[in-house]
């Protein structure tokens, strides 16, 4: 990952603006939530990044960034909940997992972008309700038995609905952006 004024530009002022305004305007609204670009940024920096270690960083850097300026906003009493919280590792982790995920499919090339968009959230939906389930099922009302895995991930699906839409949208949006503002030309094709 070069850093030259427009990769830049590009990444810390869209990717980390784009996220952060999604989150503000989607998250609070239960119908939107799971609406986000933050899986379409770890897709992105895996399909996109010529290192293992930008691939990985690129991510959780604007995914920190991110939910640092929603924790202001929440101190400020401008945002209805943390940046931070609670089991907040696990979505981290599965960021870098959907990056890697990325990076397996890298050399698929515009078919790639279209099975990352679909394999990411679906991997993130599966893990992430599981752990929900796992973690919390008393506070949520779950029982810990396969019904109430099978009912946690019953209400999970308007989130995972919304990640697949977010992520069809967001990831070639990115792609296509990132090669006509860093590389000079409108492609939806991964740039080399």
């Amino acid at each position: 990952m070069k850093m030259n004024k427009k990769a830049a530009i590009f990444y810390f002022l869209m990717l980390v603006a784009v996220t952060t305004l999604i989150k503000i305007l989607c998250a609070p609204n239960i119908e939107f939530s799971g609406f986000t670009a933050v899986m379409a940024v770890a897709l992105f920096a895996g399909l996109t990044s010529s290192s293992a270690k930008n691939a990985f960083l690129l991510p959780l850097i604007v995914l920190f960034i991110s939910n640092i300026i929603l924790e202001v906003l929440f101190r400020l009493n401008l945002f209805v909940f943390h940046g931070f919280y609670k089991w907040q590792i696990l979505e981290y982790s599965l960021i870098l997992v959907l990056a890697l995920i990325g990076m397996l499919l890298r050399k698929s090339r515009t078919a790639g972008v279209f099975i990352a968009a679909f394999a990411g959230p679906t991997l993130y939906f599966i893990v992430s309700n599981f752990f929900v389930w796992l973690i919390s099922w008393q506070t949520l009302g779950y029982t810990h038995d396969i019904k109430g895995l099978t009912t946690c991930y019953t209400a999970g699906l308007p989130f995972y609905r919304n990640s697949i839409i977010s992520t069809v949208v967001f990831l070639p949006v990115f792609i296509m952006a990132y090669n006509w503002i860093v590389k000079g030309k409108a492609a939806l094709t991964l740039a080399k």
